[in-house]
């Protein structure tokens, strides 16, 4: 949907995310790219397994593991996403109405606590990267380790803690 600087968009329509967002430090392409390349790695591990169950009535093994993995690694890079262009899910009744002063505190608010939640799950996934080393853990379904998993849930939720703190200070340098 493109609107027009002079037409305002129909209620309960999204604003276009183009001319909303706000720069950054880091550029949200990286963002924009990763969920190309998950999505793109997902449609071709699917479909050829598809086509491998068509025609030898057998299944890659390894598929549908990877998928979950690269599935969750999507949900990730989309919530870094939406923290870093402002459009995570919140209650705009008390979001976006009363005085400035009011959102920009409750802005801050939920930036500070997407912050905090997303570093605790940080040093607590590093802890389970660091288990699943130290005992040799290996994945289910095909055996390889664990870890090759379990590392990108510190390394996104760092990602996510970093954007929400971006959009932390965005907000104190508003007010």
């Amino acid at each position: 949907m493109s609107v027009s600087p002079d037409l305002t968009p129909i209620p309960g329509e999204l604003p276009d995310p183009a001319g909303i967002e706000e720069p950054t430090r880091v550029p949200l392409a990286i963002e924009d790219w990763l969920t190309v390349v998950v999505m793109a790695l997902l449609a071709l591990i699917t479909f050829a397994n598809v086509l491998v169950r068509y025609f030898t009535d057998q299944s890659f093994a390894w598929t549908e593991e990877f998928s979950v993995f690269l599935m969750i690694v999507l949900a990730l890079v989309a919530g870094s996403a939406s923290v870093a262009r402002n459009l995570q899910i919140r209650i705009e009744y008390f979001a976006d109405n009363g005085p400035p002063a009011r959102q920009r505190a409750l802005a801050m608010f939920g930036a500070a606590m997407m912050f905090l939640l997303f570093a605790l799950i940080a040093v607590l996934s590093a802890r389970m990267v660091y288990d699943d080393i130290r005992f040799g853990e290996t994945s289910p379904g095909i055996g390889v380790p664990q870890w090759w998993y379990t590392i990108w849930l510190p390394v996104m939720s760092v990602a996510i803690a970093g954007r929400a703190l971006g959009l932390f200070i965005r907000r104190k340098r508003q007010a």
